[in-house]
């Protein structure tokens, strides 16, 4: 299943994927530029731990705890 998100070029889609637990119809898909907020850091908060997402030059994704 694709997902199109408004205001962003029709060939811009993400793909949510399925668990066991979770339907893929409410399986979140968020762009990592959201979660920054067009910068190129994001902190996540899972359980008592604090991770770092960073976008590199290159574009990729790095995700330190």
């Amino acid at each position: 299943m694709s997902v199109n998100f408004p205001g962003l070029p029709k060939d811009a889609r993400a793909v949510p994927q399925a668990t066991d637990d979770v339907p893929e119809a409410v399986t979140p898909a968020y762009f990592a530029n959201d979660l920054t907020r067009d910068g190129k850091l994001a902190f996540i908060c899972h359980q008592d731990q604090v991770y770092t997402l960073r976008i590199t030059r290159s574009g990729k994704l790095i995700l330190n705890k």
